[in-house]
């Protein structure tokens, strides 16, 4: 093998027409989206890096398996499939389906939460936070000191803050802490991986104070694809291995298959506890579907039971993390501030350091997401304040601790050539990057406001 180039370990089956716009078509398409890339359609996006959520290429075997789907309303032959390769990967016994993470993220969190109640993770992201907040429990984001800091290299930054962990907990009470929640990759703090020491050690705190510790999993394989390259005494170990034994470490898992479930839809709550899932289970039947169906198709579980299984490919996760080091490393190397190390799903770009002289109320992320539209039709997400800014009393804005652009990477969907593309229209955005203007919000909704809300240019 040629270790200089990593090709993409698939060859290409089935396509679909990318239609290309012009500058001129793509500003009014901007225009008619209110400057929010969420409201453009996708026929006007070249390349889109939205989201990794549900955007995944499925392979061969996956679509043959749509085929076996037993769409029976109990009980069905697709559920105790998928259920076989869940109990096999978590170890939990209670597996209760949901069509994605945030249905999962509905039926446990508005149990566990409430007026009173605290939650504690490395970084909350928007849906899980939302679903807390919505239940009237508070939301606390612990992530080591490097996390905040794009440019400082450290190999395990989506780490939670162990010290901070533990006076937490004593502060408040194990009694008011709904769970602890680790995710991995941490998604909205960079796409960086959690090292298995730090899991541990959450665990530990955990278990000595009788609190729940639910890992939010969404991404493991490539958290494992990290652990076992940076983590002393993991080199040997497999991918599934490694991930194995992080699900043991917690008491119950949250995944949106969506992302390494290599699926368009699914996802599932695993738990350990009897009565919980009970619980769960009572609101799940009322809220999504039967208790062996949970809202999807029988050929929707067929495909993630397949893709849960694919994920731990060496050759694919390695294509995966490769691929996603490439964009990367090449935006740095055009001077384009990114948050560092690469993470495994995303780049993420740090929009203040691009933008230094458009403040946070003025949303420097939005900015330049709007800006990467107009210039290449891509599309992406901002992650700062548009999505996680706050206001005070009086109505000022509570920036957000970075104001970030996530390039997020769907799943054997694009080739080098358009990643290049990607690093082309980068490089003509930095050459005239101090003529960038802000944006102000003229609606907004109480929750989630990055998805619907609109804007207009200052």
């Amino acid at each position: 093998m040629h270790h200089k180039i990593t090709i993409e370990p698939f060859r290409i089956k089935a396509v679909e027409q990318i239609k290309l716009s012009t500058r001129e078509a793509r500003q009014q398409y901007l225009r008619q989206a209110a400057y929010n890339p969420f409201l453009l359609k996708s026929e006007q996006v070249i390349i889109d890096l939205l989201t990794d959520s549900g955007t995944s290429a499925m392979s061969a075997a996956q679509w043959s398996a749509l085929m076996r789907g037993d769409e029976s309303y109990a009980g069905a032959k697709s559920w105790e499939r998928l259920e076989a390769v869940i109990k096999d990967l978590t170890g939990f016994p209670y597996i209760l389906p949901t069509h994605q993470g945030r249905a999962a993220e509905h039926l446990l969190y508005t149990r566990l939460g409430g007026p009173g109640k605290i939650f504690i993770s490395n970084t909350h992201f928007d849906t899980t936070r939302a679903n807390i907040e919505y239940s009237g429990a508070q939301a606390i984001d612990i992530p080591i000191a490097e996390a905040r800091r794009p440019d400082h290299i450290h190999p395990f930054k989506g780490n939670i803050d162990t010290l901070k962990l533990g006076q937490l907990i004593e502060q408040h009470g194990a009694q008011s802490i709904g769970a602890v929640i680790l995710t991995v990759t941490n998604n909205s703090g960079g796409g960086q991986p959690v090292s298995m020491a730090n899991a541990r050690e959450v665990s530990r705190i955990c278990r000595q104070h009788g609190v729940r510790f639910i890992l939010d999993a969404c991404r493991i394989a490539e958290n494992a694809y990290f652990i076992k390259h940076r983590e002393p005494g993991y080199e040997d170990k497999s991918y599934r291995a490694i991930a194995q034994e992080m699900f043991r470490l917690a008491d119950g898992c949250i995944m949106s298959a969506k992302k390494d479930g290599l699926v368009n839809i699914g996802g599932f709550l695993a738990l350990n506890e009897l009565e919980l899932a009970l619980q769960c289970r009572t609101v799940l039947i009322i809220t999504e579907g039967y208790a062996t169906y949970g809202g999807l198709s029988g050929r929707d579980m067929e495909a993630m039971a397949v893709g849960l299984e694919e994920v731990f490919d060496p050759d694919y996760l390695h294509y995966r993390i490769a691929s996603t080091a490439y964009l990367g490393n090449k935006l740095y190397e055009l001077g384009v501030p990114i948050v560092r190390p690469v993470g495994g799903h995303a780049v993420y770009v740090d929009a203040q350091a691009c933008y230094p002289h458009i403040p946070p109320a003025q949303y420097p992320g939005q900015a330049l997401a709007c800006n990467l539209y107009i210039e290449g039709g891509i599309r992406c997400c901002e992650i700062g304040s548009v999505m996680f800014g706050k206001y005070d009393e009086s109505g000022k804005l509570i920036p957000a601790p970075m104001e970030l652009v996530r390039l997020a990477i769907p799943r054997r969907v694009y080739t080098q050539s358009h990643i290049d593309y990607v690093i082309a229209t980068f490089a003509e955005l930095m050459q005239h990057r101090e003529a960038a203007r802000g944006l102000r919000i003229t609606y907004e909704p109480p929750f989630l406001r990055h998805f619907t809300a609109r804007f207009e240019p200052l």
